[in-house]
């Protein structure tokens, strides 16, 4: 069997099932377990993704006001690697690939590969895509399994914290202009003993306002844009910290603001999003989790 992976989530989904070893191709993003950075590429951004934040929303939304994507399918490698099965998504033309661009792309091939096309909106389409990526690759059982495991040390977390006190918190999704996290987030958020202010379970992520986020005053803080790593997610933290109030915000008074690798962890619905829950219940409880987590995804 042959699988080319173009979605991140989808490539860690494939080697938790033990099938790195059938995986002939992947998307520019695809990066974990590092291993799978020998594999050839198929996918590439259709414009730059240096400069701020306000700088890649600009270039995203005039490159969706005339393509179905923001991404490109190399066709041409993808019929020359003869997938058996290609991995991709429908929830997002920001996230990845979309899958119009697949199919034409898959019209073209010598071998009519299957499609797997995952969209997911909610910790329960995450679970219902671990199986479908399962079923897609025939191992239906090894699917089974891992979603039992990822569910059982959710349950774990949560367990934990029940019946203890309930930060309000803020999950940022992009800094300019900003937006709230949603879809999967709000369910970790929970799960974590948290109360979300911003973006609802199973919704995309929405657009908020600065005054917004002024007015709710959120005890915990957590900055996660979509796509950056650690390192950039401080770097663009600058934008907000230089804002009206935000010195008087109470997270930033008590030093609960924490930016997280967002690329990684969060934006990523896949098995890691486990990494994500306990990390943010870190965050929350301080004093009642030590996972060891915070020099990967959080200060």
């Amino acid at each position: 069997m042959r699988i080319v992976s173009l979605l991140a989530s989808a490539t860690e989904t494939v080697c938790a099932l033990g099938l790195e070893e059938h995986l002939v191709g992947r998307s520019h993003e695809c990066d974990y377990p590092d291993s799978v950075k020998r594999l050839p590429v198929c996918t590439s951004p259709k414009f730059a993704v240096t400069g701020s934040s306000a700088d890649i929303d600009r270039r995203v939304k005039e490159t969706l006001q005339s393509d179905t994507s923001v991404y490109a399918v190399d066709a041409a490698l993808l019929d020359e690697l003869r997938p058996d099965v290609i991995v991709t998504q429908a929830q997002c033309e920001v996230c990845a690939v979309s899958l119009r661009d697949v199919e034409a792309a898959v019209a073209r091939m010598r071998a009519r590969p299957r499609i797997v096309s995952l969209n997911p909106n909610s910790l329960a389409d995450v679970w219902a895509d671990v199986r479908a990526v399962a079923a897609g690759c025939g191992v239906p059982d090894r699917g089974e399994a891992l979603v039992t495991a990822l569910q059982t040390r959710m349950r774990a977390v949560a367990d934990r914290v029940a019946g203890r006190p309930q930060p309000t918190v803020s999950c940022i999704e992009w800094i300019d202009p900003l937006m709230a996290a949603g879809n999967w987030v709000p369910e970790l958020v929970e799960l974590a003993g948290g109360v979300n202010l911003f973006g609802e379970p199973g919704k995309h992520s929405p657009w908020m306002t600065w005054d917004d986020l002024l007015r709710h005053d959120p005890d915990v803080i957590v900055a996660m844009p979509c796509g950056f790593d650690l390192e950039r997610t401080k770097a663009e933290l600058t934008a907000m910290t230089v804002r009206p109030g935000w010195c008087d915000l109470k997270a930033v008074r008590t030093g609960r603001v924490w930016a997280a690798d967002g690329n990684a962890y969060f934006n990523r619905p896949g098995p890691r999003l486990v990494d994500a829950l306990e990390m943010l219940a870190e965050a929350f409880h301080p004093d009642e989790f030590r996972f060891g987590l915070r020099g990967l995804g959080q200060i």
